[in-house]
Parts: structure tokens; C-alpha cells; sequence
């Protein structure tokens, strides 16, 4: 038997106490940010790869429970759903609304505006009335904006377009594809029937909305001067804007007075805005301020690259030129993720990751684009850090 005197003993008790802490700092980490009113961690009882995050922040789908419901609130901003559609994308449109209804606007009871470049029949209009007790104008698009401008070469713009086809380039060779994608950059908000709006959320057909809205997103930005937010981020083909960016760049160089230094073009750039890395919103969501696409450097940028003719020499897109304006334009405080509306536009779809929030939704984490190799999800946390 070994006997182990008190003076042996004292130095192995102290060992053993150093160990025990160590061991307890180890497995209960403690919140180093002195001052932080806000921690989080990950659940890792949770089965989704991108497990839930538990966070202890408000937020403002999250309300006081003891206080009235957001939509009791009588106050709403000047804002409508702006539905660009063809009659037979009924049943799609049908689709849509019914999620939007049941997630968010039969208790906010925005209105709706329909665009299509031909009439909407009769029977369109019934059955889209018959989801909502909410307004709803249909409207038709100017021949003007669903059209070549005369600047463009049209047998150039042909010759162009079939070669995308034939380089299997997605939307390549279809000029209808080109005439939204101009439209929705620079003709939708001043379409007359917009004209009486402040924010726009934009909708299309056959997507689906995941969670319960029990705020209004319309005054949340209005109220935190917000001029766009999105819901999903990712990479550009980079065969559709070929000539984007360099245009972009003699439009900074030829009005300077229009770019602000603090803003966010680390977004859309890696290198100090030498190239476009493809990074951009998906603009089939949009909830965003209509009075900062009529303004003069929005309209100044769209007109600059609309004589350039890339939407019909090659196939720039609403998305990344949408993107690119809020990029150059607008600051981190401006632009906001909508972390708390789960959507899906196929083949992608974002889904909250949060335990609460989940809590308000029906899709599946597992499913959640924000983290996929091809979003830009890692970008915008990257230059959003504070």
C-alpha cells in the first residue's frame, strides 16, 4: 500500500480542481462579448445537416405574446404584390396566393397588381378575385416596354440569341425571356398603375411561402429605411453577362457623384470591383422601395446600360442587375435578408434555421439553399459583418 502524506496530497488536490475546471470551461463555454445583449449557439440534438441555431435576439416575427397581434395595428404602408403573368399561368398564380393568403396577407390585406403584355381574360380575373378579399388591378404592359428600342440591331440581337441556343446557354434563344428581364429592370415601377405605390413585393407564379408572416415585412421597411430586400442569394451564369460589369464600371466612371463610399460593393466583387463574381439576389422575391427605382440614379444606371444593349446583344438578367444597383448604391443598412419567410422557387429554397422561427414554418431545414456551394449566402455575412 502506497500512504500519501497531507504535504503530497495538497498539490494533487489542486491539480485535480484545475482539471475540473478546465474540463467545465471546455463543455459550458461561457459568452466572452462583454456588453453583447445577444448569444447564440447550435442545437446539436438537431437531425438537419444545417442543424437549427437557437438564438436569444427579439425579432419581429418573433412578437410579445403580451401584446396585440401586428395586424390589429390599423397602419399600413402605401405597398402592393406586383404579379407579372400570362392567362395561362392561372392555376400557378391560383397556387401562389393561396400560400400568401393563408401565410401572411388575409390578416394585412395588401392589394395585388396583375402585368401581362396581352389582356387578362374574364376567367382569369374571377378566379384570381375569388382568392382574396383583397384589391386587385390587372393592367397591361406599354408596347414600348415589351419591345426592341430602336438602338438595338435587331439582326444582330438574332444572330446573338441563336448562338446562345445553340451553346445550350439556359434562356439562350428565347426573346420573350429578354423583354421581361428588361421590363422587370426598369419599366414594372413606373408602369401606371404602380405609380400610386411606395414598396412592391414581388410574386410570381408557382412558388411556395413556408412560413407564418405575422408582421408586415411593408412597414418593417419602411420604418427601418430599408429601400430592398431578399430571401435567396446566389452565382449568375456567367455566359448571360459577359459585358455587364466592365459596363458597369464606365457607368461609376462617368457619374461618380452617384456612387456613395459606404456601400456594398465587396457584395458583387472580390477584388475591389476589378471583376463581378456573380454574386447577386434572386429577384423572383423582392420586397423592396419603389421610389428608390424611380430615382434619378437608379434610372441613370438602368438607361446607361439599356443603350449598351445587353439585354438583347446578350442576356443580362433582372437579378443581377437589380443586385448590382443595391451593390453600388445602397449601404448593409439598406439592403435586408428576410431570414424568417421560407420560399421556394424551383430549384431552390430557403428555410429558416432558427428554432423559433421554425416553429412558425413547414419546410425542412435539410432543404435550405443559404450554405450550397453555389449560393452567396458566406458572401454577404462576410461584408454584412459588423
Amino acid at each position: 500500500m502506497v500512504t500519501i502524506t497531507s504535504s503530497q496530497l495538497r498539490p494533487l488536490l489542486l491539480s485535480s480542481l484545475v482539471i475540473a475546471c478546465l474540463f467545465y470551461l471546455y463543455a459550458f463555454p461561457p459568452n466572452w462579448s462583454s456588453g453583447s445583449t445577444k448569444s447564440a449557439h447550435v442545437d446539436q440534438s438537431a437531425s438537419s445537416a444545417e442543424q437549427l441555431v437557437v438564438v436569444s435576439d427579439p425579432h419581429p416575427n418573433l412578437p410579445d405574446p403580451s401584446l396585440p397581434p401586428a395586424w390589429h395595428n390599423t397602419t399600413r404602408a402605401n405597398a402592393a404584390f406586383v404579379i407579372l403573368t400570362r392567362n395561362k399561368e392561372l392555376d400557378d398564380v391560383r397556387w401562389t396566393m393561396r400560400q400568401l393568403e393563408a401565410r401572411f396577407n388575409h390578416k394585412f390585406n395588401y392589394p395585388y397588381v396583375f402585368l401581362n403584355d396581352e389582356p387578362f381574360t374574364e376567367e382569369f380575373k374571377e378566379l384570381t378575385r375569388g382568392m382574396t378579399s383583397a384589391k386587385i388591378e390587372y393592367g397591361i404592359i406599354p408596347h414600348g416596354h415589351w419591345s426592341y428600342p430602336e438602338w438595338i440591331d435587331v439582326d444582330k440581337a438574332t444572330a446573338l440569341r441563336e448562338q446562345m441556343g445553340r451553346e445550350g446557354v439556359i434562356y439562350g434563344d428565347n426573346l420573350s425571356y429578354r423583354h421581361m428581364c428588361r421590363f422587370e429592370s426598369g419599366f414594372f415601377f413606373r408602369h401606371p398603375l404602380m405609380l400610386d405605390y411606395d414598396y412592391y413585393w414581388r410574386v410570381e407564379p408557382s412558388v411556395d411561402f413556408y412560413c407564418d408572416i405575422d408582421y408586415d415585412p411593408f412597414l418593417y421597411m419602411k420604418e427601418n429605411n430599408m429601400k430592398y430586400g431578399w430571401t435567396i442569394s446566389l452565382f449568375e451564369y456567367e455566359s448571360t453577362v459577359r459585358t455587364l460589369w466592365p459596363t458597369v464600371k464606365n457607368f461609376m466612371k462617368e457619374y461618380p457623384e452617384l456612387i456613395p463610399e459606404n456601400n456594398l460593393i465587396d457584395f458583387v466583387t472580390n477584388d475591389g470591383g476589378d471583376t463581378y463574381n456573380m454574386c447577386h439576389f434572386w429577384s423572383n422575391f423582392e420586397i423592396a422601395d419603389l421610389n428608390w427605382l424611380r430615382g434619378p440614379a437608379y434610372l441613370r444606371y438602368f438607361e446607361y446600360l439599356d443603350r449598351a444593349g445587353g439585354f438583347f446583344y446578350e442576356r443580362w438578367g433582372d437579378a443581377p442587375v437589380h443586385s448590382i444597383a443595391a451593390a453600388i448604391f445602397l449601404n448593409k443598412t439598406e439592403v435586408h435578408f428576410f431570414d424568417d419567410i421560407g420560399y421556394r422557387h424551383n430549384p431552390f429554397t430557403h428555410c429558416p434555421t432558427r428554432r423559433e422561427l421554425q416553429k412558425k414554418c413547414h419546410c425542412n431545414a435539410d432543404d435550405n439553399f443559404d450554405y450550397s456551394a453555389y449560393s452567396c449566402m458566406r458572401r454577404w455575412e462576410e461584408v454584412t459583418r459588423d
